[in-house]
């Protein structure tokens, strides 16, 4: 499956940080998310703006970690909570575009840039779903940006280094189990996943499985996000429901 090119992440992120904004401002600062139950929604705006500030200083760093320049704390008052988080979201993007080059990544080693802004792109997508959820306020997002967070995702939960890093991804390994996501959109091929004794190995293809999920590819997403209950999404399961339940009970991370 193509990855997004840098001027489509960029474009969505934009996107999704103004949408969170937006649900953020309909409830209360100190309203709990309930998909984040020990955050507040103070909390998710924070951990979303200084998320893009971070990103922001370590492509200046050229690639460093940053470890020793905090971002700016949140606004005390919520109306100024928008402008914060665009002008995170516009500071992390030109970064990016100055300093292109590669980045430490503790899964997957040296990538370039462009991928970290990938994963601020992905990270703010799923906590403005978090932020509707709060609000109450429908989540849309366009269906090649859900199948990229699904591929992304996935890529990082079954990269060798994940499991010595998160060691209950260990139990993502099996027997041959196979599962299968399909996607209702005829532009998303979906995903096929193997649970061999070595590694869980992700293809990008549908065919017959032990269990399969089949939807709109936004419904997907939030199920594998686990921002929305297989229960209450719509979705289509066939097949063995313990292999989903076990992956997204060992993926919580």
């Amino acid at each position: 499956m193509d990855v997004l090119d840098i001027t489509r992440i960029a474009e969505g992120l934009r996107e999704h940080t103004a949408g969170l904004a937006d649900a953020a401002s309909r409830r209360a600062p100190d309203t709990v998310v309930p998909t984040c139950p020990e955050w507040t929604l103070r909390d998710l705006v924070g951990h979303v703006g200084q998320a893009h500030r971070w990103a922001a200083a370590m492509f200046r760093r050229g690639g460093t970690r940053v470890t020793d320049e905090l971002p700016r704390d949140t606004p005390a008052d919520q109306a100024d909570w928008g402008a914060w988080l665009r002008e995170g979201a516009a500071e992390a993007i030109a970064a990016q575009a100055e300093h292109p080059g590669a980045v430490a990544h503790p899964v997957m080693g040296d990538a370039p840039s462009a991928m970290w802004l990938r994963r601020m792109l992905h990270d703010t997508s799923v906590h403005h779903a978090d932020a509707t959820i709060t609000a109450g306020t429908p989540f849309t997002i366009a269906p090649d940006l859900a199948a990229d967070e699904l591929t992304e995702t996935f890529g990082l939960l079954t990269a060798p280094a994940a499991a010595r890093l998160k060691p209950e991804l260990g139990e993502l390994r099996g027997s041959g189990e196979t599962l299968c996501l399909r996607a209702d959109e005829p532009s998303v091929p979906g995903w096929l996943i193997t649970r061999t004794p070595d590694a869980a190995v992700v293809e990008y293809e549908t065919r017959d499985a032990d269990m399969t999920i089949a939807g709109p590819v936004r419904d997907l997403m939030l199920v594998f996000a686990r921002r929305l209950s297989p229960d209450d999404a719509a979705v289509k399961i066939t097949g063995d429901r313990a292999l989903l339940d076990h992956w997204l009970e060992h993926t919580a991370v």
